[in-house]
């Protein structure tokens, strides 16, 4: 480039003027000249690299979001009424306050994730909390 002074390499230029000092012979090195066109590849790897974040951040979310729906299906009100059908003991009192209660999502994993035999007596002690609390 340097013993060439009317040699323009538009490629690497970023159009701030370079070309026209190279043309009227003023054939000073511009260092902006040959680092513009490695900004423009370092521009673009970085918009790269934003994309592939983002897409990472996509596929991050709907896979908690994937997980969320798993373990709220474990917990369904649905599942939540089977297991009090199958239990022992429920008088209809505390059948419907069980009902009401598996609104709750906290309420639902905690009557599922407890043993079989411990069901009844969780119910029957939130039972007998919320009727003294109501009186």
């Amino acid at each position: 480039m340097s013993g060439n002074p009317t040699f323009v390499d538009e490629d690497a230029s970023s159009g701030s003027g370079e070309e026209a000092n190279m043309l009227d012979g003023h054939n000073k090195p511009q260092s902006v000249t040959p680092n513009s066109g490695r900004r423009k590849r370092s521009r673009k790897a970085t918009g790269d690299a934003i994309v592939d974040a983002m897409l990472e951040i996509a596929a991050a979310s709907k896979m908690r979001a994937a997980a969320i729906m798993r373990n709220e299906e474990r917990y369904t009100i649905s599942k939540c009424i089977r297991l009090l059908d199958e239990m022992q003991g429920v008088d209809q009192s505390l059948y419907f306050y069980a009902l009401d209660l598996f609104e709750n999502p906290t309420a639902r994993e905690t009557f599922v994730a407890l043993k079989v035999e411990r069901r009844l007596a969780w119910l029957q002690g939130k039972f007998r909390a919320s009727s003294s609390t109501s009186v």
